[in-house]
């Protein structure tokens, strides 16, 4: 990795970058990421810049699983002869981050290969689950992912994300097959709760559950979420949201919804297997309420003046709305951890997970 990084900052960053030789130049893995690889690369500190190439970047490599089966921004429809799936969405994506870098609403793109991206280093700190529940943060994070859904992307607009990747999920994990016994064990577990039946009847419930189709995140969790320091904020902007591969046009509740299953997860517990669920931190009425209007108040520009009765009634379609999509969550990264069990490097109880998230999905149900 370290040789392949120092090349691909030689050639995308130029400038000072060329100057440097192979020991002196700076990389650290940077934690973070379920999907990906992350790393810090620097320049020495006694190496003057000789024009405006940033002095660190991030090194994004992507995981197996999104050079294969990424972002749904096409919706895969017309896809290249000839050009495997992966690399279509990974050039989406990437189109996708420079829009939004362009936008200031995430990091600047330095440089993008099939492999990976450089991307702006923001000296900030990712959120901890337990800052979901900050009232100060949480209104934020509702006007951000306001802001987002009222993008206009040039993607398709047909909201085929859901379901369409859940299906591929679907259909490559009933082509698995593990060999441990303990994973062979929770595995068949899993393919106990008849997923392709339990996925017929929440489309069911989905499609008579009324959700505007807005482009979303699909991902807003505390460890996609920055809280930028020093210049890099503002009292109403300390926020930045990151990690858009999994962005697409999708139902506004799946957004909303996915993110207060977010409140219920540790992703930094540091043994086995690398989370923690806490079921009671699902936010209550009161706290989803909060978040509704601040994210409505972000949108009233768009909505124009409500009345007291029509607001009432708005925020109770909404949790409605966002509670049954909520489980869309539950069974998408359920399917997600399980494939990620076969395919990822990265050490984490996937299978654990996904266990973790289908007994939540059948609790609220």
């Amino acid at each position: 990795t370290r040789q392949q990084a120092y090349a691909w900052c030689r050639e995308f960053l130029a400038g000072s970058w060329k100057l440097i030789g192979p020991d002196e130049f700076a990389i650290e893995p940077v934690s973070g990421g379920l999907s990906n690889l992350l790393y810090k690369c620097a320049l020495p500190e006694h190496i003057l810049s000789v024009g405006d190439e940033p002095r660190q970047v991030l090194l994004r490599i992507y995981g197996v699983i999104l050079q294969g089966v990424g972002c749904w921004c096409g919706g895969f429809v017309g896809s290249s002869p000839g050009v495997p799936q992966g690399v279509d969405s990974l050039v989406l994506e990437s189109v996708m981050f420079a829009i939004l870098a362009e936008r200031a609403l995430g990091p600047r793109l330095y440089g993008v290969f099939p492999q990976g991206r450089l991307e702006q280093y923001i000296p900030s700190r990712r959120l901890d689950t337990e800052d979901l529940r900050d009232p100060n943060i949480s209104g934020e994070i509702a006007v951000k992912m306001s802001r987002f859904h009222g993008m206009v992307m040039p993607f398709n607009k047909e909201p085929k994300w859901l379901f369409g990747t859940m299906e591929r999920y679907l259909k490559q994990i009933s082509e698995l097959s593990f060999t441990d016994e303990a994973n062979l064990e929770k595995f068949n577990l899993l393919k106990g709760y008849n997923l392709e039946e339990e996925m017929r009847s929440l489309r069911d419930l989905l499609e008579s559950t009324p959700s505007p189709v807005v482009f979303c995140h699909n991902d807003v969790q505390e460890g996609n979420i920055l809280l930028l320091a020093g210049h890099e904020a503002s009292p109403s902007d300390k926020l930045m949201l990151i990690d858009f591969e999994y962005s697409s046009y999708n139902y506004r509740g799946f957004d909303i919804g996915n993110h207060f299953c977010e409140w219920v997860y540790n992703y930094t517990h540091n043994s086995w297997p690398f989370f923690k669920a806490s079921p009671e931190n699902y936010p209550s009425r009161q706290q989803q309420l909060h978040f509704i209007r601040h994210y409505l108040s972000e949108d009233s520009g768009r909505r124009g003046d409500t009345t007291h009765e029509e607001q009432a009634r708005i925020e109770e379609e909404m949790l409605t709305e966002i509670n049954r999509f909520a489980l869309a969550s539950h069974f998408f990264w359920g399917l997600w951890s399980i494939l990620q069990a076969k395919i990822s490097t990265i050490q984490f109880g996937y299978l654990d997970y996904a266990q973790s998230r289908f007994q939540a999905y059948f609790q609220h149900k």
